[in-house]
């Protein structure tokens, strides 16, 4: 008799003596059970629900496929990056609250800019009123960035910056900043977030339709292998596809598709894909159910190795290594009991860890209402040191490797999401995919269902559909002055007053020339950046020459 045969005897014996005894004195909580993603979760994990697995899907660390992580030795060597999302209000008040956090501990910036700056428009545009310094840093021109990173030394700091359809042109910034520091671009570490995919799907900063969008993407690519050849040129994002609703599934298979899409646009603009591929990176999320998590984070650097290897052909190992940075799930906060969200967030950011992030930013508990305090990013700053330092599941490496349940739900993961990717594939790739409307559909249903199931007490939130209590209104949260904007204003007038406006105007014009031809455009940006040229000014010639991007309907 086999091993196989002996363990599905014992289970039946099991269930027969034992398990149908219990459930006829005790029963269960629930008829079915399922993870946060919607999937059912079994009784009960045994070797036979991972007999298909063997040792080379899993190999060791850093080695192919990288199940169990990217490098050999994990954080027994180094802890994650630890990294707090932060902006508001103006450059100089940013400033200081990025010092802040260096002197309590953090290893990283990472740059939140205001929605107008998103999209590409200065803060005296009609557009931007009341939003100017809202939910992040409004940045304008080179002199902004210039304050921004005032005292903070860029040899020194690894910086992150959410940025997509103006990523070009924050990118320029930085390095201008850089340059006068004397800083050279080989130096510089970080990561701009770049990935326009996502936008259209989830999250709407947009701007120029996808041809001309994955155009700057490319530049940016080939600028960077030459130029900045420590920086990450894109964070694909499946934090968003998270945060608007989709499951784990559907965040592995969206985001590898939208990756697989920019490894093709920058093949097809005749890049070699080893020459890039090792600065791509990736952004996901962090949700509550601890072990579907853990098992995403691991499927999904499985599933990459395997596509850059088989599809692309990749060579260098670097280039198969999918290298994520973690946030907790913004979505998952709750406005009531915000306490509760400190619990929340550290039980994210062990699934983060265990599943072996490259950085982290832990969200801080009043950001359901507002900016987070100075005192909140402090206690979800030390959320993250905590755990690094008191918990020890960063001393050995990808702790729950081998857990039947564990090992079945990343073999499912990953499974489930190639079957996603495959059709996505069959409609033409993940732009055409996006432009039918078929991942906005998909996160939409998935949304629905979810919110459905709180309505109906079917999943429960603590603190918001049970064991709530009576609260008073908050206090003390952060709110930005409304006269940033008329300050913003005023500023931007006083530097269009005093700058070169001959110079501008024909580095605009280079650029504007340069939209019309094949030409690689960051040098052009970058020439118009250090003229202090305004982001408003620059993304308005690429409005003229590349149009705005339109939503479709829905399939």
């Amino acid at each position: 008799m086999s091993c196989n045969d002996k363990l599905k005897n014992c289970f039946k014996k099991w269930e027969e003596e034992k398990l149908e005894k219990a459930l006829l004195r005790f029963g269960e909580r629930k008829s079915q059970f399922l993870s946060g993603s919607n999937e059912e979760v079994k009784r009960l994990y045994t070797p036979l629900d991972v007999e298909d697995i063997n040792y080379d899907d899993l190999g060791f660390p850093g080695q192919y496929p990288f199940t169990r992580g990217v490098q050999p030795t994990m954080y027994r060597g180094k802890f994650w990056t630890m990294r707090m999302y932060a902006g508001f209000a103006t450059a100089e008040e940013s400033n200081k609250r990025y010092k802040y956090l260096i002197d309590q501990g953090s290893m990283g910036l990472s740059v939140a800019f205001d929605l107008p700056t998103q999209m590409g428009y200065d803060s005296d545009d009609p557009i931007s009123e009341g939003e100017v310094g809202k939910v992040g840093v409004a940045i304008d021109s080179l002199e902004d960035m210039e304050i921004l990173f005032d005292g903070i030394p860029l040899d020194k700091v690894s910086t992150s910056m959410t940025i997509n359809a103006p990523a070009s042109v924050l990118l320029a910034m930085y390095i201008a900043v850089a340059q006068k520091q004397g800083v050279g671009m080989d130096k510089l570490r970080g990561t701009i977030q770049n990935d326009i995919l996502k936008e259209y799907v989830a999250r709407g900063t947009y701007i120029f339709p996808t041809k001309p969008s994955m155009r700057l993407i490319t530049n940016i690519f080939e600028y960077c292998s030459k130029n900045v050849p420590k920086w990450n040129t894109i964070s694909i994002s499946g934090y968003h596809i998270r945060e608007a609703g989709s499951t784990a599934i559907q965040e592995v298979a969206f985001t590898l598709s939208n990756g697989i899409a920019y490894v093709n646009a920058a093949i097809d603009a005749g890049l070699n894909v080893d020459d890039f591929a090792p600065r791509l990176s990736f952004f996901f999320n962090a949700h509550n159910d601890l072990f579907e998590e853990v098992s995403k984070y691991r499927a999904a650097r499985r599933l990459w190795a395997r596509i850059m290897n088989e599809r692309f052909k990749a060579k260098k190992e670097k280039s198969l290594m999918l290298k994520f940075h973690t946030q907790t799930g913004g979505s998952t906060l709750t406005a009531q009991q915000p306490e509760n969200n400190i619990v929340r967030v550290a039980i994210q950011t062990l699934a983060a860890v265990m599943g072996g992030t490259q950085s982290l930013h832990t969200n801080s508990k009043d950001e359901a209402l507002a900016l987070p305090t100075e005192d909140s990013v402090r206690t979800a700053l030390r959320t993250q040191q905590i755990v690094a330092h008191e918990s020890g599941v960063a001393d050995t490496i990808d702790p729950l490797a081998g857990s039947y349940y564990v090992e079945s739900l990343t073999n499912k993961i990953e499974k489930e999401a190639m079957k996603l990717i495959e059709k996505i594939d069959n409609l033409g790739g993940s732009p055409n995919a996006i432009d039918k409307g078929y991942m906005q559909q998909e996160i939409m249903e998935s949304a629905y269902r979810y919110q459905k199931e709180i309505e109906n007490d079917e999943r429960i939130i603590v603190g918001m559909n049970k064991f709530k209590v009576e609260e008073e209104a908050p206090k003390d949260l952060l709110r930005v002055d409304p006269s940033v904007g008329q300050r913003k204003c005023e500023k931007l007038k006083e530097l269009k007053d005093r700058r070169d406006n001959d110079i501008v105007k024909k580095n605009l014009e280079d650029l504007r020339k340069a939209c019309k031809s094949d030409d690689n455009l960051m040098p052009y940006i970058l020439d118009a950046v250090n003229s202090y040229s305004t982001l408003g000014e620059i993304c308005d010639v690429m409005r003229d020459e590349f149009g705005e991007y339109k939503q479709s309907v829905m399939i």
